[in-house]
């Protein structure tokens, strides 16, 4: 039996991917803040471990085989990079030195899709894509990046292999993080959304393409989790069918988004704390749209479609009172 140490096990992937490894007869040890936060069930091949990412972790790595990176700081409104840095660069760091000290195969670094170059409804970005604005100007997707090329240049003995994932919809996400982009118009009467698009994909499929790169991924390969190209009307037309509502729907013209970016980025210089920012409103502006061919090919993943995951998002939040 392989053993695996996870982080950031009580998130929407996190949760998804421990159940998998589990149902495949891996034996976990999940690092967490603390063990209440768990959602999933008690398994006598989980050992759920309270720590601190940033301190010395190797008293929990014996006889390891691979370590799944998922921890993250993704909050949108933090006002300096230092603070995305902190958790998302230096406990890379960490980690990845502790795997090398403890001679640990495998590090599998969860990082995310908007490290590398989208692409528009003519065009699908690739894993070989350079990363592009807006989100060069996005804290959160540089000390990702950071991390990325880190691991790439300082792999030794230790295979590393990184996933990245896109915009991920479905059970578990009890905060909820991804899903609230479903209350944006579940159960509304008046809908507003932007002109842009993004790549969606079941959290499901997130977790298996994790699983399957642990066997089949290359050492220091990226492997984008993608799926369906969707603009936001598109996506909110899929939602409102499936919980059955027709609210008006309004676009939002972009000239106004950009108006609420720079009101945003004044407030921010303020030290207030917004999501609003130029570069966030841009975002919403674009076709975020990539491609899942290297992940089919190489990793095997048979994708869900996202209707599945947004159908199993509201039952999730239905069953757990959470909407």
């Amino acid at each position: 039996m392989k053993k695996i140490c996870v982080t950031g096990a009580t998130g929407l992937l996190g949760t998804n991917v421990i159940i998998k490894l589990l149902q495949n007869g891996y034996s976990v040890t999940a690092l967490v803040r603390k063990k209440s936060s768990w959602l999933g069930e008690e398994n006598e091949n989980l050992k759920l471990v309270e720590a601190d990412l940033s301190s010395d972790i190797s008293s929990h790595l014996s006889n390891t085989d691979c370590i799944i990176h998922i921890a993250a700081e993704t909050r949108q409104n933090l006002l300096s990079y230092e603070e995305y840095k902190n958790v998302n660069y230096d406990t890379v760091v960490n980690l990845f030195t502790h795997a090398e000290v403890m001679g640990i195969k495998k590090f599998l670094f969860v990082s995310t899709a908007n490290t590398l170059g989208f692409g528009n409804t003519g065009f699908w970005g690739s894993e070989k894509a350079p990363q592009l604005y807006p989100f060069t100007y996005s804290f959160y997707a540089q000390s990702k990046l950071a991390a990325e090329e880190y691991l790439l240049q300082n792999r030794k003995n230790t295979e590393v292999i990184i996933v990245n994932p896109t915009f991920m919809i479905g059970a578990y996400d009890s905060k909820p993080s991804s899903g609230k982009i479903i209350f944006w118009t579940w159960k509304k009467k008046l809908v507003f959304y932007p002109k842009g698009g993004k790549n969606f994909v079941h959290v499901e499929d997130a977790a298996n393409g994790i699983l399957n790169a642990i066997e089949n991924g290359r050492t220091g390969e990226k492997y984008l989790l993608a799926n369906e190209n969707l603009s936001y009307s598109e996506f909110f037309k899929k939602v409102n069918r499936i919980t059955d509502q027709n609210p008006i729907m309004i676009a939002i013209p972009n000239r106004i988004l950009s108006l609420l970016g720079l009101i945003g980025d004044g407030l921010r210089k303020l030290n207030i704390k917004t999501s609003i920012s130029t570069s966030n409103m841009k975002a919403l502006q674009i076709c975020n749209y990539y491609s899942n061919q290297k992940s089919v090919k190489e990793l095997g993943i048979k994708y869900q479609s996202i209707d599945k995951a947004i159908e199993d998002a509201v039952q999730y939040f239905i069953k757990n009172n959470t909407y």
